[in-house]
């Protein structure tokens, strides 16, 4: 039908136009073959009931776990040590990646697991993530080619030969051509992609802890007068509480965490108290640290027998020291309406009311040295407390200003706990599934997706943060067109059983059909709708329609002569 051709070429303009969001006009296509009577209801809206788009956000949600219990910040970091800050190796190295997973995951597994990880990279190495991410996700459509289970179109072609009567293809008989292809990919973004690849700028940076840590020691003086002190057998304050002693004003020092280290201590007892208070009772042997001036502090370890380790206010140390998956660190502005302003507050004091610790004051860009800080509109301060009681600062105080997102920062923690291998475990368990398919894609997804909730890596009220609505909804949307295609007759149901057919009639063997048949649907570059793995990356990267042909047109015409050339020798006619 001409309608269902108008539509698709209206459609395709509005996505090279780049005026309206990609969602959106896939959203005013999939309506507009509704309300020209080319589907019925159902049809119309089938995309957003489709399993591959309901595993895609399902996946969306077990990267989200990924980022959340540390296994991204570390990827990244990995990666960026690797290339030793060289984004072309880094390129490299995030294409090899995805390419290998994907020969054994799913193309859109391996896309949803790699894009936090990629993006991480990506701003640790002071590169954009429009550099990294398309190769990323042409990386894992030209990895399919590796293995039988790669790619969907692998296993059409193959199960198309066996319907035939005809042996079909082995496992890795893909590889053949795969590999060559692959070699091929990743040569072509070390030394030509690399300058065709688009420079856009997204909002998905995250703060570097690790550059603000030094930032806040140089401004702050956050590792001055920061002591960590051992309770000895003889000391007066074990067995006793915090609160029996009333540091503050008797010794004005104040215990900012506690350690517990007696090798008898309980079995469940948590190792660390994060935020000390009155009624936290104090062992033979745990670690205390505190703030205070060195005088103050002397006379503390005097008057309890306490020993002192050392610590130097460096930034690995203090980073371990005070934060980590559950607890962070931020920079707080002071509004001229704050109702901090005017107030007395002591260094180091934790504020039960709204859940944190000052450790360091600024005032006209100098460290405030004093313990006890008369609060003025345009002082900063360096707070600590838990990723989720920051965050909520600003609607319990009005006037504050928190610079950066708690939640973006508390993802790139690199620290490992025992809640991330729970999610390292949920991953597994999706490959495992999906390598051995024993659930359908997407309930695979699903489950997965569901521990990672329910084990608390990801928060049930954060996970629809964790998905990338615009990538899911274009997708859902789109899926309909292809309903409307493959209904009127525009296109054909299936192009393997014509290849099949083609090559019997002309006398060849139907191999070398079928195998180019695989890769030119594995390998659709040109358009962020080409394959889900595209569309995936198209937000994060911030990617246009254009940016696709500009730099798939290449590699397509690479792998098509490259095709044309290996093909025939490795299966001849």
């Amino acid at each position: 039908m001409p309608e269902v051709t108008i539509i698709l070429t209206l459609t395709i303009a509005l996505f090279i136009w780049g005026r309206f969001p990609p969602d959106v006009v896939a959203l005013i296509s999939m309506l507009a073959l509704y309300l020209l009577g080319i589907l019925d209801l159902t049809e119309t809206l089938s995309g957003f009931s489709n399993p591959t788009v309901i595993m895609i956000a399902a996946l969306f949600i077990i990267g989200e776990g990924l980022s959340r219990t540390g296994w991204t910040a570390l990827a990244g970091q990995k990666f960026v040590a690797w290339a030793g800050k060289s984004i072309p190796k880094l390129l490299v190295l995030v294409t090899l990646g995805s390419s290998v997973l994907s020969g054994f995951v799913s193309n859109t597994g391996t896309v949803a697991a790699l894009l936090p990880v990629t993006v991480s990279a990506a701003w640790n190495a002071g590169a954009l993530p429009s550099k990294l991410l398309m190769p990323v996700a042409f990386g894992s459509n030209t990895g399919g080619l590796l293995t039988l289970t790669g790619t969907p179109p692998n296993i059409i072609v193959s199960n198309t030969m066996i319907e035939k009567g005809v042996d079909g293809f082995s496992f890795f008989e893909f590889g053949l051509i795969g590999l060559p292809l692959l070699i091929i990919a990743i040569l072509y973004f070390r030394y030509i992609g690399y300058t065709l690849l688009p420079s856009h700028k997204t909002d998905n940076r995250t703060i570097s802890i690790d550059s603000e840590m030094h930032k806040w020691i140089e401004d702050y003086s956050i590792g001055d007068n920061m002591y960590r002190l051992r309770i000895r057998s003889m000391s007066k304050l074990i067995n006793t509480k915090i609160g029996d002693w009333d540091f503050e004003n008797n010794y004005n020092v104040s215990i900012v965490r506690l350690r517990r280290r007696h090798p008898k201590v309980l079995k469940g007892t948590p190792p660390y108290v994060e935020f000390p208070k009155r009624q936290t009772e104090m062992r033979y042997h745990d670690i205390i640290t505190v703030k205070g001036n060195s005088q103050d502090v002397d006379k503390l370890i005097l008057a309890f027998s306490l020993g002192i380790i050392s610590t130097k206010p460096e930034e690995n140390n203090l980073k371990n020291e005070l934060i980590n998956q559950e607890v962070g660190m931020v920079e707080m502005l002071i509004t001229p309406k704050s109702f901090f302003v005017g107030k007395t507050i002591s260094m180091g004091q934790y504020l039960e009311q709204s859940g944190i610790q000052l450790l360091g004051a600024s005032r006209n860009n100098k460290p405030l040295p004093d313990k006890e800080i008369t609060v003025r509109a345009g002082d900063a301060f360096v707070i600590r407390g838990r990723w989720h009681k920051i965050e909520y600062l600003q609607t319990v105080y009005e006037n504050l200003v928190i610079s950066g997102s708690p939640e973006a920062m508390s993802k790139n923690v690199d620290e490992i706990t025992p809640r991330s291998y729970v999610a390292l475990g949920t991953l597994l368990l999706m490959i495992f599934l999906l390598v051995f398919e024993i659930w359908p894609g997407a309930v695979a997804a699903l489950v997965c997706a569901g521990i990672m909730m329910i084990s608390g890596c990801v928060p049930i009220a954060k996970a629809n943060k964790g998905i990338s609505w615009t990538s899911v909804v274009m997708i859902a949307a789109m899926i309909p067109m292809g309903v409307a295609l493959q209904k009127t007759g525009a296109t054909a149901v299936l192009m393997a059983p014509i290849a099949y057919m083609a090559a019997v009639s002309l006398g060849a063997s139907p191999e070398p059909f079928l195998i180019t048949v695989a890769i030119s649907a594995s390998t659709a570059f040109l358009t962020p709708v080409g394959t889900t793995t595209n569309a995936m990356v198209m937000s994060g990267g911030g990617y246009k329609f254009m940016d696709y042909l500009k730099v798939g047109a290449p590699l397509l015409l690479l792998f098509f002569i490259v095709t044309l050339l290996l093909v025939p020798l490795l299966w001849p006619f």
